[in-house]
């Protein structure tokens, strides 16, 4: 099968078409013909050695894919419902960037109807991330106030539509003008430019004084001790990355009086059957907004996995050159083949 190899640690470039043997599924597996692979902020990590892979998962990168079941644990599929020749999406812990990837039973979940596979591709790294965290950590409520910092990346997109799915209001950060303006197409109530505004003085205006009831932070750094700030009583910080740094000094005394809480997570190394009860989540509760449109996938750029374009070695290295750019408004995703 083809890949897209990782040739060395560095920049994008050194993504490029590679072959491996076809992996086979095993107990609790399935193999997914993949049509979609979705390029997310971790496989940018892996790409400079700052994000190796968990025990046991393949060596190159990929998250998400979408396709169509080959073969696999014949019990487990059908338990879940599956059979081979359906349209799934999936959530891996490595090794989607390849034209076969093996995806555990229970991370998979049903390409939604009238969703193509590129849109499939783009669903599964930030909307399981988006229910772990928002949700279920988080605890959003219908009628609370979630801010989302960085709200136009493939994490943001998700948590605008869903939170307002569930009833919540949305204020979201951007960088720039134009990024603020797609925020609010996508339903958030407000939008701060960071640049040009301060997020805390505007989230308390916003609120009338009162704060935010969630945040959801994918900065960490010095921007922790201004969302204690600008959180509610009670109110809950959702840190899910540190692009901002690792180290961050708060108000102590703000948590303590107004009762805040300040969690986080990462994905990845959970095991399979947290993430399966994710899915299930997903399936019960968002997989009907998605059917019914109340929310849709936000595809930026899509790419040939392999082709070289724009003086890049694969359409993988120019994605993630898009990505670290940080000039895209929602997901980007590779292809291989004719995806459906």
């Amino acid at each position: 099968m083809k890949i897209i190899d990782l040739q060395s640690f560095g920049a994008p470039e050194v993504l490029v078409p590679g072959t491996r043997p076809d992996p086979v599924a095993g107990a609790g597996e399935v193999l997914i013909r993949v049509r979609a692979s979705g390029i997310n902020r971790p496989d940018v990590l892996q790409r400079s050695g700052a994000y190796p892979p968990p025990p046991g998962a393949p060596e190159w990168a990929g998250l998400e894919v979408a396709g169509t079941i080959e073969s696999g644990d014949a019990q487990a599929m059908a338990q879940a419902g599956f059979k081979v020749g359906d349209r799934v999406c999936a959530l891996v812990a490595g090794g989607g960037y390849a034209e076969l990837c093996v995806a555990p039973v229970a991370q998979c979940l049903p390409v939604p109807a009238g969703l193509s596979d590129v849109e499939a591709a783009s669903l599964p790294e930030t909307f399981f991330t988006v229910w772990s965290n928002v949700f279920d950590r988080g605890r959003l409520q219908a009628g609370e106030t979630l801010l989302i910092q960085g709200g136009t990346s493939g994490i943001g997109v998700t948590a605008i539509q869903m939170a307002k799915a569930a009833g919540a209001r949305v204020i979201a950060t951007a960088g720039s003008d134009g990024k603020c303006q797609a925020c609010l197409k996508l339903g958030a109530d407000h939008a701060i430019n960071y640049k040009t505004q301060d997020f805390v003085e505007e989230a308390k205006r916003l609120t009338d004084g009162r704060g935010v009831d969630v945040v959801l932070d994918m900065v960490a750094g010095d921007y922790v001790a201004r969302e204690v700030e600008a959180l509610a009583e009670d109110g809950r910080l959702v840190i899910i990355a540190v692009q901002g740094g690792v180290q961050s000094g708060f108000n102590a005394g703000l948590v303590l009086r107004r009762r805040l809480t300040i969690t986080g997570s990462t994905l990845r190394p959970r095991p399979v059957e947290f993430k399966g009860q994710i899915a299930a989540s997903l399936r019960k509760t968002v997989w009907p907004w998605l059917e019914s449109k109340a929310i849709m996938p936000v595809i930026h750029s899509v790419f040939d996995a392999c082709a070289p374009v724009d003086g890049y070695p694969s359409g993988a290295a120019r994605a993630h050159a898009l990505m670290e750019s940080n000039q895209h408004v929602g997901k980007i995703v590779i292809t291989w083949g004719r995806p459906g």
